[in-house]
């Protein structure tokens, strides 16, 4: 006889990657997409941050009173930051790329970004007057009785006075010039032994704007050939940014106006001048 067989359990056939194993693989697949996408999109955005340095080229124009005026200043033309909002302010500082007057852009990055292309660019302040005479005003009263040893021809045309040792200028010169129904120009320089070792802002100058702005601006000696155009653009460009009394509305009137405290940062007073008026 044969042997009867035994039936054969049937083998249970097990998946070789369980449901919640292929879930899980699935999730992190998907997490590190969302992660690659996020770094791609975060690190272009990074990536433009680091490249404009604290620049834009945004033109939105912001609402700024200073003092008793009220300007309107497109965002890509006010240097720093933090100085980018509406509202009153002690100050801001501006820059632009000359002789355009315009402010940062794509086209003109280079000029902004290249410490090397700095020389195209002049450097704005402007605050609430705390002197009652600009730079020019300041000629007779005050810096002729500063200057030692007779003027001599300086460069573009302009007069050169040697400072007193003691005037603490640390060498900067006197550069004036006449102009036609004008106080004469004035301007301070450390004028570079060549032209290569120029800076920035090796020149300074300050004016009044409207009635109560006190603007000092900096530029490159290389620039001195343009002082007269400088000058009057700078004037024409902040002139067109004052917001006019009856646009800025009557706030300030019906609130009893607000302090604006007077700027501390003009960098070219020094106090042997306070007494300019004696």
């Amino acid at each position: 006889m044969r042997p009867v067989s035994q039936p054969v359990a049937p083998i249970e056939e097990m998946p070789l990657i369980s449901n919640g194993l292929l879930f899980r693989l699935t999730a992190v697949v998907a997490l590190l997409a969302i992660t690659a996408v996020g770094i791609s999109v975060g690190g272009r955005w990074l990536g433009q941050r680091i490249s404009l340095g604290g620049n834009t080229d945004d033109t939105k124009p912001y609402t700024v009173p200073i003092g008793d005026a009220t300007l309107r200043l497109p965002a890509n033309t006010i240097r720093f930051p933090s100085e980018r909002l509406d509202g009153a302010a002690e100050r801001v500082d501006l820059y632009f790329a000359w002789p355009q007057m315009q402010g940062y852009s794509q086209l003109n990055k280079a000029r902004f970004n290249d410490a090397s292309q700095g020389n195209s660019l002049i450097f704005l302040q402007i605050a609430q007057s705390t002197m009652s005479r600009d730079m020019s005003g300041r000629l007779e009263p005050v810096y002729s009785h500063l200057m030692e040893g007779a003027p001599f021809a300086g460069p573009y045309g302009l007069t050169e006075h040697r400072l007193r040792a003691d005037a603490g200028y640390n060498g900067e010169v006197l550069l004036t010039a006449p102009r036609p129904g004008k106080s004469d120009y004035v301007v301070r320089c450390s004028l570079p032994a060549t032209p290569d070792k120029a800076t920035s802002g090796d020149c300074q100058r300050d004016i009044r704007v409207g009635k109560d702005l006190s603007v000092l601006y900096r530029f490159s000696s290389r620039l001195l050939g343009d002082w007269d155009h400088i000058d009057a653009a700078i004037e024409t460009s902040l002139g067109a940014s004052l917001v006019r009394a009856a646009a800025a509305g009557s706030g300030a009137d019906a609130g009893g106006g607000e302090n604006v405290p007077k700027s501390r940062n003009q960098l070219f007073i020094i106090n042997r001048l306070v007494t300019e008026n004696s």
